[in-house]
């Protein structure tokens, strides 16, 4: 909860009390509380709050419905609201405004004539005198009604007009007790009223500018709002803009201008990477648990590959992983480089205010990210959340590319050509995290494809696990045979584009992984371990 919203909003209802346009209310609330039971005061206040309640509250349904921006209402208001500070700084000004609120007082006085002495008469004098202060008191209602607009939840935006509610008729509340008799104690007030109102109209137009500027007023008062934020960034900074998808999937477009008010986790994933894929479960559960308390997740789906922009295989590995957040094709890197990013997998969350406050790159951090994600939420702490578990292992090996753009650890006997076929030969001794093939292979940039039967591909690695990610260029599925230190395992079927698990030992170790193609257009890619 953002405590310091609710006392702004609670001091702007204060504000009221001192108003010019409150001066056409305040006879109105002292006959009408005078002519009736001792429930009728608080009737009248009652209504009165309801009045303005309701029409921000609708007025917060109507703008979200039209789709009009925040921003847009929050410029308009903060002027209207800069405009009424300054009004209350001049004198002159000041008396012009409530020369032009008099005329709303007749159709008031009309108001108060409503017949009976209990509550709810009370209430329905309190709601028409409400009616015709509303347009009056308006430049601070659209103040208020901004800070309604942006809340991320109904009870938010409930806690802040419930707090402008409550500045605003704790006076009005003792005014109408008290009725005519108060008038008569207010020789301060009355002797006063000039510096008052200059008071408040300087309180009025620095709120202004505050929430104009976006200045975290909390840290005046030794507060940050990071404060339960672990490794969250020193200087957070405006989201960058999602652009150049090709396709959604589980969404139609979406755009951080219209996600303002909710928090926002970015995931940089390509569909191939095993890091990233290891990072779904915990991404879905946090979809599952926060999407209703207002975290929206988009998978921006970066290729690393050109298969991977294609959006079938896209499609299908987003219904095979069990993914339900919105998926954008970033297939040229638009949004990728808006974000500067490197890295897969890449989080980035957003806060309502549309602001970057934490990243973090790789596997790992899932507990911090969920208590990252919660704060942001404001919702408490969860020693259940998901804790971080180690993602490899001492000397793992890592990851390693086989085409020639990014040739990483090829220890064969003969140097390869790009884009070109040769025959090979695996050396008499390959070393550790070192690779090397066998028979008739064409190494292309992001790629090596077999040219005959039989071509392999042997690599020393040191992990757990060992996966390749594999494509066919044939139209009938190709067999690679999968040895261990000699060992035949199970063959794996090759007729999609995509990662494949070759080995998954009991703990990690060294291994001599071979793969044999049973025939030509068999396409390798790049090897990952771990865990």
């Amino acid at each position: 909860m953002n405590y310091f919203e609710y006392m702004a909003a609670f001091a702007e209802g204060l504000a009221i009390i001192a108003s010019p346009c409150i001066l056409p209310v305040l006879p109105l609330v002292l006959a009408s509380s005078a002519d009736g039971g001792k429930k009728r005061p608080f009737g009248i206040i009652i209504g009165f709050v309801l009045a303005f309640s309701l029409f921000a509250l609708l007025a917060r349904q109507l703008i979200t419905t039209l789709g009009i921006s925040p921003d847009l209402v929050k410029n308009v208001s903060l002027f209207l609201l800069l405009l009424f500070g300054l009004t209350l700084l001049s004198a002159r000004l000041s008396e012009r405004f409530t020369t032009l609120t008099q005329k709303l007082a007749g159709k008031g006085m009309q108001a108060s004539q409503v017949r009976g002495e209990g509550l709810m008469s009370g209430i329905i004098i309190g709601s028409l005198i409400g009616l015709v202060w509303t347009p009056c008191a308006g430049p601070i209602i659209a103040a208020v009604l901004v800070q309604v607009i942006v809340q991320k939840t109904q009870f938010s935006s409930f806690m802040v007009l419930a707090a402008f509610a409550l500045g605003a008729g704790i006076p009005m509340v003792v005014i109408a007790m008290m009725g005519r008799k108060i008038m008569a104690k207010l020789g301060f007030f009355t002797h006063h009223s000039e510096a008052i109102r200059k008071i408040f109209g300087i309180a009025i137009i620095l709120s202004a500018l505050v929430l104009y500027t976006g200045y975290d007023i909390s840290s005046v008062f030794g507060y940050e709002n990071t404060t339960n934020m672990q490794q969250a960034l020193e200087k957070p900074y405006p989201a960058p803009a999602i652009t150049g998808i090709e396709q959604w999937i589980n969404s139609p477009p979406l755009d951080m201008a219209s996600l303002k008010g909710k928090v926002v986790l970015v995931d940089f994933w390509t569909y191939s990477c095993i890091n990233c894929v290891r990072t779904l479960p915990h991404i879905k559960e946090w979809n599952e648990k926060y999407k209703d308390k207002g975290l929206v997740i988009i998978g921006v789906h970066s290729p690393e590959f050109e298969f991977e922009k294609n959006p079938d295989n896209v499609r299908e590995a987003v219904k095979k992983q069990g993914i339900k957040y919105a998926v954008a094709l970033d297939n040229h890197l638009s949004t990728w480089q808006n974000f500067t990013n490197r890295y897969w997998p890449a989080h980035y969350l957003i806060n309502k205010e549309g602001q970057v406050v934490y990243t973090h790159f790789g596997e790992g951090n899932y507990d911090i990210t969920e208590q990252t994600i919660r704060f942001l939420l404001g919702l408490a702490s969860d020693s259940s959340a998901t804790t971080t578990s180690p993602i490899s292992s001492d000397n793992q090996t890592p990851e390693t590319y086989l085409g020639y753009a990014r040739e990483q650890h090829f220890a064969g006997e003969t140097v390869p050509l790009h884009d070109a076929i040769m025959d090979y030969h695996f050396p008499a001794i390959l070393p550790l995290h070192h690779w090397a093939l066998e028979g008739k292979w064409k190494m292309e940039a992001e790629r090596l494809i077999t040219q005959d039967k039989n071509a392999a591909l042997q690599f020393h690695f040191s992990a757990k696990k060992a996966y390749l990610v594999m494509g066919n260029s044939t139209d009938t599925p190709l067999a690679a045979s999968i040895s261990l230190n000699g060992k035949a395992m199970k063959p794996i079927a090759v007729s999609r584009h995509t990662l494949y698990e070759l080995v998954n030992q009991e703990h990690a170790k060294e291994g001599q992984l071979q793969i044999t193609a049973d025939h030509a257009g068999l396409e390798v890619y790049a090897f990952t371990f771990g865990e």
